[in-house]
């Protein structure tokens, strides 16, 4: 065992960077990864950890560098010396930019960069506001870095390693290291809401000290599509849960005692409430309005809610598309918020009175639920019904239509909260015109009044659960607003990876999600994944959701199946 040591560390992660993606055995991953942890002091341990599970601060942190592929083009120009065009070049042959990196730069520095330098350069990076300001900060780093880690550097800071490695891998690294269950690292992780803090418990063994953190988000558990009843009486013969299945944004919530100023969220009345979406990002003073109404909430000693946010009138839940129109608003005018109001639909709880509730059966759980003293207007407690069997489930799921809602969650009795899961516990039945999310991977100018922007938009799915290959599968550009489409070109311009025609068309950085619907779907030579959606149209922009999260090839491939048999029939 090497003494730990801070000097040159962020070399030796590069080169364990390098031997991890060399490899397809994530056991072969797990003890690279185990190997290197083992040379560092605590304090780098964090941040390695940290960087290998893919985030440059912990989970509970809800900082982000904000810098796109155009800023990190910029500063390898200035670095490197390089022509723009060549480094294009290189781009389209080699696919990610930490790998042109290693092509232009020189490999004369010395490797004496530290862990410890790098992370203050990133949380320097935070607070750096305006583009060229920001690609400054950037070749001051590079410049102190060798090629091998000015690579790694662009890789971390786009976001993506692309080294085929998963938090879940570092868990099975920091587990082995400390000869303990995968499950229990799991469980502190999910605790801290920090892997590079889980790693240093386990080193000292001291995962039992670990305590859940309120306000850092926990990963939500998700549900699978079904088609048929008939699947729901297979896996659940004894009996389910049913609720509506809203078409809203995912939202979880935490409320407390407000007895730490550097919490996430907002204060009212010494009550602490915070917003977390899908994705995992604080969306709190997004819902002004809701917050208010949670916090009159009695937090004992903290609470976790997941739920949906849903327009209202009255009563009434109103189509998603009318939410839309508070989304991505820098300033909430009182008009917008009058014009649009919104409520939480909570259907689960994960943490209450001190205690984790996610290992509990979902009977107990929504006792739990039941038992909190809320139903308003803006706060609002999902009606779950028990079913014995699928006979009533059709007429269950039209009256669930006819209330607005996109169709019904069956959920089993029994069932634990898995956070990152989607297994057949939860099953969603929408049945619904046939749509996809799909992931923006190139953008082109419109025509008429949409000329000054990127309007027409090429999407993909992923090539499978297990394989992230990116397959494009049409384009659309027809149901977004004007706004909207202003907006989004503004970011895909700043995240361009490569430009064609003068700037006409430009790949980017495949991070926006859109659920798509379509008339049918082809076979085609002219996609990759050989099929093409005739006729798409955007039904919205998916900011609650990852890319990791978009539909797969062999949903393109059933819904193929499904509507040809529906026209042959």
């Amino acid at each position: 065992m090497l003494t730990p040591t801070s000097v040159d560390a962020f070399h030796r992660f590069a080169i364990a960077a390098e031997q991890i993606a060399a490899t397809t055995k994530r056991l072969t991953k797990a003890a690279i990864l185990g190997s290197y942890f083992t040379t560092l002091e605590d304090a780098d341990l964090r941040l390695a950890a940290r960087y290998f599970a893919g985030s440059t601060f912990p989970q509970f942190d809800q900082r982000v560098l904000q810098i796109g592929g155009s800023a990190l083009m910029s500063a390898l120009v200035i670095v490197s010396g390089a022509e723009p065009d060549t480094l294009q070049a290189d781009l389209v042959k080699r696919g990610d930019l930490g790998d042109v990196a290693t092509d232009v730069l020189s490999d004369a520095m010395l490797p004496t960069l530290r862990l410890s330098e790098v992370g203050e350069a990133f949380a320097a990076l935070v607070e750096i506001r305006g583009n060229k300001r920001k690609i400054v900060g950037i070749v001051e780093l590079l410049k102190r870095a060798t090629a091998l880690e000015a690579k790694y550097l662009i890789k971390l800071m786009s976001g993506d390693l692309r080294i085929g490695l998963r938090e879940g891998a570092v868990e099975d690294a920091i587990a082995r290291l400390a000869s303990q269950p995968v499950g229990k690292i799991q469980w502190v992780n999910m605790l801290t809401g920090d892997i590079g803090e889980t790693a240093v418990l386990a080193r000292h063994n001291q995962l039992d000290t670990a305590r859940m953190h309120l306000f850092h988000p926990i990963k939500f558990m998700l549900a699978s599509p079904v088609e048929e009843f008939a699947e729901i009486s297979t896996r659940m013969p004894q009996g389910f849960a049913v609720e509506d299945k809203y078409d809203g944004i995912r939202a979880q919530v935490h409320i407390g005692l407000d007895s730490d100023q550097s919490l996430h969220g907002t204060t009212i009345n010494n009550v602490r409430v915070a917003l977390f979406s899908r994705t995992l990002d604080e969306i709190t003073r997004a819902f002004p309005d809701l917050v208010e109404s949670l916090a009159t909430v009695d937090p004992g000693s903290g609470l976790i809610l997941d739920g949906e946010i849903v327009p209202i009138q009255g009563e009434r839940i109103l189509p998603f598309q009318e939410l839309q129109k508070r989304l991505g608003r820098k300033t909430l005018t009182d008009e917008l918020l009058q014009s649009v109001p919104v409520a939480f639909v909570a259907y689960d709880i994960l943490y209450c009175d001190g205690k984790v509730l996610i290992e509990e059966p979902y009977e107990v759980r929504r006792s739990r639920l039941e038992s909190l003293s809320f139903d308003t207007p803006r706060l609002k407690r999902a009606i779950s019904q028990r079913f014995g069997d699928v006979s009533h489930l059709e007429q269950e799921f039209q009256a669930a239509r006819d209330r607005g809602n996109e169709g019904l969650m069956v959920k089993h009795l029994q069932s634990t909260y898995k956070p990152g899961k989607r297994g057949k516990d939860w099953l969603k039945v929408k049945r619904a015109i046939a749509t996809l999310d799909v992931v923006i991977t190139a953008a082109e100018v419109g025509t008429g009044k949409r000329s000054r922007f990127l309007s027409d938009f090429t999407f993909a799915v992923r090539a499978s659960e297990t394989d992230p290959t990116l397959l494009n599968v049409g384009k659309a550009y027809s149901g977004l607003t004007d706004a909207e489409v202003q907006e989004l070109s503004d970011w895909l311009k700043e995240h361009t990876i490569q430009e064609f025609a003068h700037g006409r068309v430009r790949t980017v950085e495949p991070k926006i999600v859109l659920e798509v619907t379509f008339d049918r779907v082809q076979v085609s030579k002219r996609h990759k994944g050989g099929y093409a959606l005739r006729f798409p149209r955007i039904v919205r922009i998916r900011s609650d959701k990852p890319p990791e999260e978009i539909d797969t090839l062999e949903t393109v491939r059933q819904l193929a199946d499904q509507l040809e048999n529906s026209h042959s029939s």
